[in-house]
Parts: structure tokens; C-alpha cells; sequence
């Protein structure tokens, strides 16, 4: 316990009260996301008179550079909604949300919504955000910033996996922008997602990095309430950060970064081991995002402590040291293609181990129609398929204005390239229409021997049966679930024993999204620098660069 409050201890009656707290509130439905649409926000925050004041805004996205998405434009980045402004800026992500809980508990604190875009339509399947974005955001929230001056310190939810034409280090550089406005003695913290991309650069510009160290991301919540004491810590006075960054070369598919199984369960409780023995010291690892083909790509670790550089700098060392020598049992996998998942997953029926859940963990467009049609092709029934992307046939949906009951026939799914392959015939009934998820337009086609396939504008990656239960769609009546999804997915259907039987689907080619990464056409780095696609042998504590 002494790690997390290294300088300002809290009363019985304030533990409680942290304790009590996610009963109360009720959390939302996806910890390490935006909350769930349909779900209640938290409400804000009321700043203190006369206490400090803090400047919060959110600027996040997790980019799949080689994705056939798009360069994202400002359309796509309001297309959900107009920016969140003012007191709305509090309440969205639970990042923010934690970080606004503990300053409510000091109460005097007072929190400076600088307006924050929502996220992009099409989330992580689009491809490099314009240049024209990042500007446009960042600079919107610097001069709202240079109003509220002074301010006493800066806090920032990012993502870590950012990429922006022209921009190398999105993150960093949205940090040295906002230190330009603030100068050089006010404190700067962020809270990132693990699977972000950084090297040292960000800590040059700002002052202490908190990153979840569970994925699914269990702890969003968390690390926004520890960046609120840190902060706070920093601006009393009491806390001078020295910090230590370290980058053993290893890169690695997400799907690959489950934090449920070891040895990367040892490694975040290794660095919750030095956090608890170590009062100030805070630890985080980044896991890396090999889609984003960025120059900061693969593994880091950042620490910091303080003021005590030599702690820091032991901290970093051994997390570096422990995670090259375990990263055999972690970069690497192998999965069943469509066909053999699809017939494992029929054995699996057969024996009594359903509901089963197929991932197709390496579609992030979410259009391939793979599975889809092996599942035809093998007559498997009572499938939940949820989601397929195909705005497409939404969109002639709706200008037919076909209704619930209506017959539909028609091709699905497979609209973005080779990946995704061929579109899939299907006929069926049209059995809901409507609103979902935060998307204007979601539709669901009763197929075959009571399955359902669940259409979506872009892709949706749904986390637990309780997102599929609406209109006449109920998930305790299915034998297949069907996801778009790597890791997420375990949060609703294997952590919580709903599903059984879980499958990873891999895809019947070497394509991006896939963990035969070294078939990627990387123009920012080199895929044989990282283990275990080459045998990387020049870093180490005489290669500072790497480290």
C-alpha cells in the first residue's frame, strides 16, 4: 500500500470510502474504454475555490497504419459527436474518470476541461490520422489552455499507439507543445493504454507516464486516480521525478499480450512488487502495437521515483532483464485457421463444452468473411456472429427500408481487399434494426438453424454477452459466439466461465493483423530488429538509444 500513496497517506475514512467506490458509482461496462453508450456517466467534477488547478484533456487512438481504413479527417473524428467541451470532457473514459474521482476526494482540486475530440469513427481499423487532426485538436486545447492560465498542473489521457502522418511521436509531441504553453515548472502526467509505443522522448517533455498493466484493462480506472496523486504530490512539492526508460527489443501481436497467463502475468506483478516495496516508485510496461509502423515501435519500460535516479535506474534494468529472459514463452503463437477452428468447434458442441467462442483476432477492418463462410460451409447452427462490418449493405438496409420480418438476400462482409475475402451470400430475415453501440445504424439477419449475423457501420469489437442482448436477440440461446476481438473478449466470455471453449482464429494468409508480422511492409522500422523476427544483439546498457 505505501507505493500508492508516497506522499499524501489517506484516513480510514478515505479508504473506505476507495473501497466502496465501484459500488457506489457502478463503473462502466468496458473499464479500459469510453463508457458504454447506453450505460450512465459519472458525474463531474466541481472544482474547489482557492486550491490548485488542473488542466485535463484526452486526445487517444490506438492506429492501424496498415489497415485499408482511410486517412481519418476532422469529418471522422466528429462523425460520433461534436468534441466533448467543458464539464463533458470529465466524465468520458475511464482514465478520466478515475482521475477525477481522487481529485473530488482531495477537494481542492479544480479540473480545467480543455475540449477533447470523442474518438474516430471506425476506432482501430483506420489508418494514419491526418496531420491536418492532430493541429487542428491540439491546438484548440492549447488556446483554451493559454486562457485558463495559470494553471497548476496538466493531466493527459493518451493512448501510446497514435500515429499521425508527419508527426513520429504524436504523444510526445502533444506533451512538448503543452510545455510550451506552461513552461518548464509545471507538472505534466499522462495514463496510456499498455499497448502504446514510446520510447523515453514523452518523459522529456513531461513528467511521470501511468499505464494499465492488465489487459483487458481492468485497471484503466486505477492508473487515472494514481496520476491524480502523483500530480497532486508534484504540485505540493513533495515529489521531484526522476525516471528511467528501457527498451528490450521485442515486438509482438496483441493477441500475444493476455496478461491472464504467464510469464506477462509475472511481469506485471513483478513491477507491482517493486511499486510496493519501493514507496514512490512506479513502474510501468509498455507491450508494444506492431500496426502502428512507427519509429518508437515494441517493448518499453518507464519508471519513475523520487528523486532517486539510481532506484530508477535499477527498477528499469531488472524489468528489462526479467522480460528478455522470459520473452520466449510470450512472443509467439501459433492458431487454427477457419476451417480447423470451425471443426474444433463442432467437437467441442458435440461433447457438451459450449457455448464456444471464436475470435477472428486478426481482423481489424472486421469485414473478412472467413469464418463466416466456413461456418456455413460446415452447417454449424445457433451462431451469434457480432459484429460484421459492412456499411455497405446497411446502407441499402435502409434505403429499401426494409423492416423486421422482411426477407434479405444479399451479400455480406468482404469489401475492403483480399483479407477480408469474398463477399458471402445470404438469405434470411431481417429481425432488428436500429440504434447501438453509439452507431445510428445496426442490423441483425436471422440465418440457417437459428443463427444470427449482427451488422455494424465499422468495426466493433464486443467484450461480453450482455453488449449482444437487445431487441429479440438473446445470448444464453446460442451455441457460437462469433468476435472480432484478441483479448477484450476474455473480460465477458472466459473470465467470467460463460464460454468454455475458446478458440483464437488465425487467418488463411500472412496479412497485417496477423502475428506473422515480418510479412508487413514497415518503412518506420525494421521488424528484423526485434526479436523474435531477428536476433537483435546491439542493445544494452552501452547502447542508450535501444535502452
Amino acid at each position: 500500500m505505501r507505493s500508492e500513496y508516497p506522499v499524501t497517506w489517506l484516513s480510514p475514512t478515505h479508504l473506505l470510502a476507495l473501497l466502496l467506490l465501484p459500488l457506489l458509482l457502478g463503473g462502466c461496462e468496458d473499464p479500459g474504454e469510453a463508457p458504454d453508450p447506453d450505460g450512465e456517466a459519472t458525474p463531474a467534477l466541481t472544482g474547489a475555490e482557492n486550491g490548485f488547478r488542473v488542466a485535463l484533456a484526452r486526445f487517444s487512438h490506438e492506429t492501424c497504419t496498415f489497415c485499408p481504413g482511410g486517412d481519418p479527417g476532422i469529418e471522422d473524428w466528429t462523425r460520433l459527436g461534436p468534441p466533448l467541451e467543458g464539464e463533458e470532457v470529465l466524465e468520458h473514459s475511464a482514465y478520466v474518470q478515475g482521475f477525477v474521482q481522487q481529485s473530488r476526494e482531495f477537494g481542492d482540486v479544480e479540473l480545467i476541461g480543455l475540449t477533447s475530440p470523442r474518438g474516430v469513427f471506425g476506432g482501430t481499423s483506420r489508418s494514419w490520422n491526418q496531420e491536418e487532426v492532430f493541429d487542428h485538436f491540439v491546438g484548440t486545447m492549447l488556446e483554451e489552455l493559454e486562457a485558463a492560465m495559470p494553471v497548476d498542473g496538466v493531466f493527459l489521457s493518451l493512448h501510446g499507439a497514435m500515429a499521425v502522418r508527419n508527426i513520429p511521436r504524436p504523444e510526445a509531441e502533444m506533451a512538448r507543445r503543452f510545455r510550451e504553453v506552461v513552461g518548464p515548472d509545471i507538472p505534466i502526467v499522462a495514463t496510456f493504454d499498455l499497448h502504446g509505443n514510446e520510447d523515453a522522448h514523452f518523459l522529456e517533455w513531461a513528467d511521470g507516464a501511468f499505464v494499465t498493466k492488465r489487459f483487458p484493462h481492468y485497471d484503466a480506472w486505477r492508473q487515472g486516480e494514481r496520476a491524480a496523486r502523483y500530480l497532486r504530490s508534484m504540485i505540493q512539492g513533495s515529489y521531484t521525478p526522476t525516471t528511467a526508460v528501457r527498451r528490450p527489443p521485442i515486438l509482438t501481436a496483441t493477441v500475444l499480450q493476455w496478461t491472464g497467463q504467464s510469464p506477462l502475468m509475472d511481469v506485471m506483478e513483478r513491477a507491482r512488487r517493486w511499486e510496493d516495496r519501493e514507496p514512490g516508485a512506479y513502474v510501468n510496461v509498455f507491450l508494444g502495437f506492431p500496426w502502428s509502423d512507427v519509429p518508437t515501435l515494441g517493448t518499453s519500460i518507464h519508471v519513475m521515483t523520487n528523486d532517486d535516479q539510481a532506484l530508477a535506474d535499477e527498477i528499469a534494468d531488472d524489468l528489462a532483464e526479467f522480460i528478455w529472459r522470459v520473452r520466449e514463452e510470450w512472443a509467439s503463437g501459433e492458431f487454427p485457421r477457419p476451417a480447423e477452428a470451425v471443426a474444433a468447434a463442432r467437437e467441442a458442441i458435440a461433447q457438451g463444452n459450449g457455448p464456444v467462442v471464436l475470435a477472428d483476432y486478426w481482423d481489424r477492418p472486421g469485414d473478412a468473411t472467413w469464418t463466416l463462410q466456413e461456418l456455413l460451409d460446415q452447417g454449424v447452427a445457433r451462431v451469434l456472429y457480432s459484429a460484421l462490418t459492412d456499411e455497405p449493405t446497411l446502407d441499402r438496409i435502409w434505403e429499401e427500408d426494409l423492416q423486421p420480418g422482411d426477407t434479405f438476400q444479399g451479400q455480406v462482409g468482404g469489401y475492403t481487399g483480399e483479407q477480408a475475402g469474398p463477399p458471402v451470400e445470404l438469405e434470411g430475415t431481417l429481425i432488428w434494426r436500429g440504434e447501438r453501440w453509439g452507431y445510428d445504424r445496426i442490423a441483425a439477419i436471422e440465418f440457417g438453424e437459428g443463427s444470427v449475423l449482427i451488422l455494424a457501420p465499422a468495426y466493433q469489437q464486443n467484450t461480453s454477452p450482455e453488449q449482444m442482448r437487445f431487441g429479440p436477440i438473446d445470448p444464453d440461446e446460442f451455441d457460437v459466439f462469433v468476435v472480432k476481438s484478441r483479448v477484450h473478449f476474455r473480460r465477458g466470455f472466459d473470465e467470467t466461465g460463460y464460454a468454455p471453449t475458446i478458440i483464437i482464429v488465425d487467418a488463411p494468409g500472412d496479412w497485417f493483423g496477423t502475428v506473422r508480422l515480418e510479412a508487413l511492409d514497415y518503412r518506420n522500422a525494421q521488424v528484423e530488429d526485434f526479436y523474435p523476427f531477428g536476433t537483435p544483439t546491439d542493445w544494452g546498457a552501452e547502447a542508450p538509444d535501444r535502452w
